[in-house]
């Protein structure tokens, strides 16, 4: 057995999220498929750094597998990838050490938003930005970025239906860059993990603090008040990219 690790991309669009799921269509399940083929009936597990949810895209997921046999990583990048849908892509192949692990060798992970801000919903960007047609102050969102840099009980950031009882993180950095030609504010987070729907949360957040409909600092009293109900919004899971994963 060979153990290779892919860094992979996907438009989320039409996949129910990442993980493997019965009767429906994800990520894992249609990489494992062409594996399938690939050794004439011999099922290989996938095993993803993360999973992502229904609609979110991936610019470098990272999945390991281990494969009977062994043949060289351009080879297997060019054969996983004539077997792939028009909307996935392995960007990068290599054999790796059998201790490699794609979800518990990470170390921090870095996601993008991006927020489309025109009046109207754009109908080419609907299924790959999130949207907000209010005002928004850039300037008063670059100022609650820097609270969320440290580490930090995400407690009310963390969406109901997560399993992990930690909500401690550590965010390494947290920017956003107003893209003038598209008309899209992009927010990039890097943290040692996130919870569930923790980016989306957070994006809402700083999106009414943009507009002025919560305090500038409100990041710091969310940390205290450890309520979800106290985030409240959730922005969209189309403006959501894996962006980068990282190990030693």
């Amino acid at each position: 057995m060979t153990r290779y690790k892919l860094t992979i991309a996907y438009d989320g669009t039409k996949f129910h999220g990442f993980q493997r799921q019965n009767d429906l269509r994800t990520v894992q399940g249609v990489v494992e498929k062409a594996l399938t083929k690939m050794t004439k009936g011999k099922h290989v597990d996938v095993v993803g750094s993360g999973r992502t949810d229904a609609g979110v895209h991936a610019l470098g997921q990272v999945i390991h597998f281990d494969y009977p046999g062994q043949i060289p990583a351009e080879n297997m990048l060019r054969a996983i990838n004539s077997l792939m849908p028009l909307d996935v892509l392995a960007k990068d192949s290599e054999i790796v050490d059998d201790n490699f692990h794609a979800r518990f060798g990470v170390t921090k992970k870095t996601y993008q938003y991006r927020v489309s801000c025109t009046h109207y919903t754009d109908p080419f960007k609907r299924f790959y930005t999130g949207h907000y047609a209010y005002d928004l102050d850039v300037d008063k969102i670059q100022v609650a970025l820097k609270d969320l840099v440290g580490e930090h009980d995400f407690t009310s950031f963390a969406a109901s239906g997560g399993m992990i009882e930690n909500k401690v993180r550590t965010i390494y950095s947290a920017t956003a860059v107003y893209n003038k030609s598209n008309d899209e504010l992009i927010f990039e987070f890097t943290g040692n993990g996130f919870l569930y729907n923790m980016v989306r949360i957070l994006v809402a957040t700083l999106l009414e603090i943009g507009n002025g409909r919560r305090d500038v600092h409100d990041f710091l009293r969310l940390f205290e008040v450890k309520d979800r109900q106290e985030a409240r919004g959730t922005a969209p899971a189309s403006g959501l990219y894996l962006k980068e994963v990282f190990y030693d």
